[in-house]
């Protein structure tokens, strides 16, 4: 059950109330920032840092959306400003991606593969995140917000601060631009393969 906040008590600095704030979105804040870094320990130094944020500037917090919504748009705002400063390569571990579109991919997982079956799904998913890597910041958060994360378009919107038409446009753009990167690298068509199995298996 959603802990109910007292926001006075947040504004005011009560720790208690904070640390409530902290175990409702701890998680989501969390595995946002994996999505982003695709790195265990980059993602638990983000949370720390936006909580960090967060606790700061809740003083100026002034309720024009759900306390949850500025949290995670702290969030997003906070993981790229921290992987912009790193250049490395990090280790993949995005688990899904895809939607209820009918040219989603999140189909590619079997709930019970082979051990061949479970290598390649491995490999694919590892294929994602760098294509998904190579987008745009833009692009990519959105990508990250509705296909992994699954965030409803007016969340997403809520954290963007963007109308829900322009959200599925840009989320348009975005996958098309996914796909042209998958097709580049040659790695189209076995996504389309995966699907074209499973779909002849049921």
């Amino acid at each position: 059950m959603q802990e109910e906040l007292d926001l006075l008590k947040l504004k005011n600095g009560d720790m208690a109330e904070f640390e409530a704030l902290v175990r409702l979105c701890e998680s989501r804040v969390y595995h946002l920032a994996l999505r982003y870094t695709n790195n265990e320990a980059d993602a638990m130094d983000i949370s720390q840092e936006v909580f960090l944020r967060v606790f700061r500037s809740l003083p100026d917090f002034k309720g024009d959306s759900a306390i949850t919504t500025w949290v995670y748009r702290i969030t997003v705002n906070t993981a790229i400003d921290l992987t912009r400063k790193k250049t490395r390569r990090k280790e993949s571990s995005l688990t899904g991606f895809g939607e209820e579109d009918e040219d989603a991919d999140r189909d590619i997982v079997d709930p019970a593969p082979t051990p061949e079956a479970a290598y390649e799904q491995k490999e694919m998913r590892v294929i994602l995140a760098d294509a998904i890597a190579q987008l745009s910041e833009e692009h990519r958060k959105i990508v990250v917000m509705r296909d992994v994360e699954g965030m409803s378009y007016e969340e997403i919107g809520s954290i963007l601060s963007l109308g829900e038409g322009t959200v599925k446009s840009r989320l348009f753009r975005a996958r098309d631009r996914l796909r042209n990167i998958l097709e580049k690298s040659g790695n189209l068509s076995r996504f389309s393969s995966s699907k074209n199995r499973k779909g002849g298996n049921g």
